[in-house]
């Protein structure tokens, strides 16, 4: 395991010993933590957005999608139990 020193202001510090110690835990562990959480929230976002980028693409590609009226539709009656077909893509009307 490497070391990294960081330097925090003292309003920060102290923060972080409160939260801390309000969660049972080392201020060593409560900024590793947030630390890890960080990196988690940004490695998501990085997915998500290649999925929305790979999605485009394949819309711009073949032109098909789903209007939301009939997406909406289809994941509301999921929500309630209600099995259904699901909707068809087709070509996009301009």
């Amino acid at each position: 395991m490497s070391t990294t020193t960081i330097r925090l202001p003292d309003a920060l510090k102290a923060r972080i010993a409160k939260a801390a110690e309000a969660a049972g835990t080392t201020s060593h562990h409560f900024i590793l933590e947030a630390i890890a959480e960080k990196a988690e929230l940004a490695e998501r976002r990085a997915d998500f957005h290649a999925e929305a980028d790979q999605r485009w693409n394949e819309f711009l590609d073949t032109g098909q999608s789903i209007p939301w009226d009939e997406m909406r539709r289809y994941l509301t009656d999921r929500s309630h139990g209600k099995a259904g077909p699901r909707p068809v893509a087709r070509k996009f009307a301009k």
